[in-house]
């Protein structure tokens, strides 16, 4: 062990300038056995570091290095397992605990003695040692390889002191003087004990000739004592003479003492009654301006309200501890308290009538707005009672009780009172929409009885915010022989109780305006009633209340009211709400009433559901652009999905109607009602929704439509009897194309396209299948002949065909001479014009390419003449000039 405590030192310690005082041979315990040496080492520098190191062998085992390093400060426990029994196993408590087992018992008592004397000797936090014998912490550590530990090393060490500059200079000037001095040591020490002796021999001869002088210094010495005796005695008499003034400079500090003290309570006193008074003293004027004064008048109200926050600020000062325990404190208070609720009565009283005689003020006023279509100013009633709002803001800080008793008063009449005005408001729009005499009239052509009519427009105009009465059946189309084809009412307008042909523009932009105005009148109302809601209430700031709102109360007026004896609270979660709730609770009446004005004109002309529907979107973005959770954004939204469920109504009963379209089985039928009816409503919405914000449902709406005309046209085609199916789908297609084309509705391109193509796929077949009837054996011959020719037989050796030779040929020609081809293009020409319609002007284009067509058959002929009978000379008896002279000549003669 000694061998490889030198190597450790040598390889691992010295160059780290430490020294390694014990060492035991340790591994993990309940591991696989990996010798290692715990090295218990101290450094040589000062301070010194005390440390235990854990050496291992390298992996080749041919040196060893340095694993792990832990300071001896940081060893919290050594635990020896057993301090009675020899047991190699110890723990160091570290950060964490470390268990070992030592090679042998006496390395590991060795190395916790060393340990234990280390930590005497360096530490001032002392290592709790557990379960090791006293002894062996008491007895000194034998010689041998722990010797170091208490041996004259450390106390070298210790001892040790380095030379200064001076001592190292004389050094080297007296090893200079000796030539000696470094080759022969033993005659460098030999002469330095020579001169040491001189020196000591100097030193005391100079000694004994100071005998002498210390002598007299003795006497001198003892001459001082004496003197000190004296002064001493001298200072004791002083003492007892001073002893009776210090008695009476005491008794004066303390008499000063309690001088100061009694006048600093004085002062403490004095500032707290000044603070008592100053804050707690209420004006005589304030007092009798609180029990007295006019709230009235500007003036009194003025004074009222300073005397309010006078008396605020005395009920709310911040007391210093004790002040509440003061009688005169108490009875201030309680004075305080009555005078805070007698003027919270009085304020409350008088508020509750200023409420009732503005509102009777306002009502006088109804009676001039009853005929007009406008909505009364409150602004002079806001501006009146805004003259209260600082108290209404005392009296909301001081007895929350009283203002909500006043919130839920003033919410109580002003929503009859604005019901009211609102009602008769509604009335008179609603007599302005049904009430003139063209109107009434309007109203005689509707297919259904009068007092039919009667009861539903009483039934709109009452109370109960909803219709009554039947609707009446709607108008089936049908397909007249005549001319007139819209003699009927129009599939597409007759939606409410009114014929379209009573509806035209200036009814339709009436309702417009009256509607327009409606919503203007009601959107400055609900505003200006917000804003003084918000100042007169002192809303604006952003806070929780308490207060008990919920859906059932607002309905039955409870809105703000609290149980206070119950303690269940619901709390408004900010004061935007009770804005809210508020103007809900007030204007209940505008929602049902503008559903019912809607209904009115929805009954009135459906087509008044486009009006309504850009208005109110459009009423309903500037709301939302002020405030989204507004009473009025969040009320004009609800109406708008009244508006828009009546728009889709609207529309889906257009595409019912065209379901439902009768045709006549006696009569051609030409440009179908919902085709020129799609066309008039296509043209009237562009014009109302020209820039609006609800463009989307209008091409939603418009994709719907066009799909329903295009289904149903086709259905009609399919049913016709009279007209040919392509008539009846080349000129409904080509009138939808040129709706189309003039509107230019960007949404409906892909249906224009699909209406040209339409149009021309059955003006082509309509042409090719009306043309082979004037010269049908022709025709047929010409046929017999292209199927000899796709039966494989030659087209030169068609002509030896019996039933296809130049005879027969010749004979076929001779049966169209030009007479006969005019008189069966003339019979073409009134057939075609029989098909068509005139509204559509589709004649002479039909026409047209029925000249095309038969030229085209005619080149086709001749085209098979020349090539199966070469050389025959057989030719058809008009030619192609003919053809288009026989056309134009039928054309001009009708």
């Amino acid at each position: 062990m000694t061998a490889i405590k030198h190597a450790l030192q040598r390889d691992i310690f010295t160059p780290n300038d430490e020294r390694l005082l014990s060492i035991v041979n340790v591994c993990k315990a309940g591991k696989k056995k990996k010798n290692c040496f715990l090295c218990a080492t101290v450094t040589t520098e000062r301070p010194v570091q005390v440390k235990v190191v854990k050496v291992k062998k390298s992996d080749k085992g041919d040196f060893y290095k340095r694993q792990i390093a832990w300071a001896l400060r940081d060893l919290a426990v050594v635990d020896a397992k057993d301090a009675i029994k020899e047991n190699p196993e110890f723990d160091l408590h570290f950060e964490k605990i470390y268990k070992w087992v030592a090679s042998s018992t006496a390395e590991k008592n060795a190395f916790i003695s060393c340990i234990w004397k280390l930590n005497q000797r360096y530490l001032r936090k002392k290592i709790d040692f557990v379960n090791v014998s006293s002894q062996l912490l008491e007895e000194s550590v034998p010689s041998g390889e722990n010797q170091s530990v208490t041996g004259g090393d450390e106390e070298a060490v210790d001892e040790y002191q380095e030379l200064n500059a001076r001592e190292e200079q004389d050094i080297e000037i007296m090893m200079e003087g000796c030539e000696c001095a470094i080759s022969n040591a033993e005659a460098f020490a030999e002469k330095l004990s020579r001169e040491l002796q001189v020196l000591d021999g100097a030193n005391i001869q100079s000694i004994m000739a100071s005998e002498k002088q210390v002598n007299i210094l003795m006497k001198l010495l003892d001459e001082a004592l004496k003197e000190v005796d004296q002064i001493e005695f001298k200072l004791s008499s002083y003492e007892e003479m001073l002893q009776s003034v210090k008695e009476q400079m005491n008794q004066i500090s303390e008499s000063n003492h309690l001088i100061h003290l009694s006048n600093t309570n004085n002062v403490k006193l004095l500032s707290e009654i000044e603070f008592l008074v100053n804050h707690m003293d209420l004006a005589k004027g304030h007092i009798k301006a609180l029990q007295e004064g006019d709230l009235a008048s500007s003036r009194g109200i003025e004074a009222c309200t300073n005397a309010a926050d006078a008396l605020l600020q005395c009920m709310n000062v911040a007391l210093r501890p004790g002040h509440d325990l003061l009688l005169a404190v108490k009875q201030q208070q309680q004075r305080f308290s009555d005078l805070r609720e007698h003027f919270a009565r009085r304020l409350a009283s008088h508020l509750n009538n200023v409420f009732v005689q503005q509102g009777h003020d306002q009502s006088s006023t109804l009676a001039q707005h009853s005929v007009e279509l406008t909505l009364p100013n409150h602004h002079p009633f806001h501006r009146d009672l805004l003259r209260y709002a600082k108290l209404m803001e005392w009296l909301k800080s001081t007895d929350y009780g009283k203002y909500e008793g006043l919130t839920k008063n003033y919410m109580d009449y002003l929503s009859r009172l604005y019901e009211r005005e609102i009602k008769d408001f509604f009335e008179v729009a609603k007599i302005k929409m049904t009430g003139t005499t063209k109107e009434s009239k309007k109203f005689a052509t509707l297919p259904r009885k009068e007092s039919a009519v009667k009861q539903e427009t009483e039934s709109l105009h009452g109370s109960s915010g909803k219709l009554t009465g039947s609707t009446s059946s709607l108008n089936k189309l049908s397909v007249q022989s005549s001319g007139n084809r819209r003699s009927q009412s129009s599939s597409l307008l007759d939606m409410g109780n009114m014929s379209a042909s009573d509806l035209d523009v200036a009814d339709r932009t009436k309702f417009d305006k009256i509607f327009e105005q409606v919503l203007s009148e009601l959107e400055p109302l609900c505003l200006a009633e917000q804003d003084f809601i918000s100042k007169f209430f002192k809303l604006q700031q952003h806070q929780s209340m308490p207060g008990t709102v919920t859906e059932a109360d607002d309905l039955d007026g409870g809105l703000l009211s609290r149980q206070h004896n119950s303690g269940t609270t619901l709390p408004v979660s900010s004061e935007k709400d009770m804005i809210r709730q508020m103007m809900t609770k007030i204007f209940r009446c505008i929602e049902p009433e503008l559903n019912n004005l809607i209904a009115l004109g929805d009954k009135i002309d459906s087509f008044n559901s486009l009006y309504m529907l850009v208005k109110m979107s459009h009423h309903v973005w500037t709301a939302q652009n002020v405030d989204p959770a507004s009473f009025l954004s969040t009320t004009l939204g609800n109406v708008l999905v009244t508006v828009k469920r009546n728009f889709d109504k609207c529309i889906s009963n257009q595409i019912r109607q065209m379901e439902e379209v009768k045709i006549s089985k006696k009569s051609k039928v030409g440009i179908l009602p919902f085709v020129a009816e799609f066309e008039e409503f296509a043209g009237l919405a562009e014009s109302i929704f020209k820039n609006a914000e609800r463009r989307g449902d209008l091409d939603k709406a418009y994709t719907k439509l066009i799909r329903g005309v295009f289904v149903n046209v086709e259905k009609v085609a399919n049913e016709s009897q009279k007209t040919p199916r392509d008539v009846v789908m080349m000129e409904n297609f080509h009138h939808i194309f040129a709706t189309l084309s003039r509107l230019k509705i960007s949404c409906l391109e892909a249906e224009k396209k699909e209406a040209k193509q339409k149009y021309t796929d059955h003006l082509q077949s309509y042409v090719i299948y009306s043309l082979g009837q004037p010269l049908e054996k022709l025709n047929h011959f010409f046929e017999g002949v292209e199927a000899r020719v796709a039966q494989g037989i030659r087209e030169e050796e068609v002509s030896y065909q019996l039933a296809f030779n130049k005879q027969e040929l010749r004979k076929v020609i001779k049966e169209y001479p030009g007479k006969e081809v005019k008189k069966g293009l003339d019979n073409l020409y009134k057939k075609v014009d029989k098909h068509l319609c005139e509204e559509e002007n589709l004649l002479q284009v039909v026409w047209h390419s029925m000249q095309d067509e038969f030229i085209r058959q005619y080149k086709h002929f001749e085209g098979l003449i020349a090539r199966c009978y070469p050389g025959s000379g057989v030719t058809m008896e008009f030619t192609i000039q003919d053809i288009l002279d026989y056309c134009s000549s039928i054309a001009q003669s009708h």
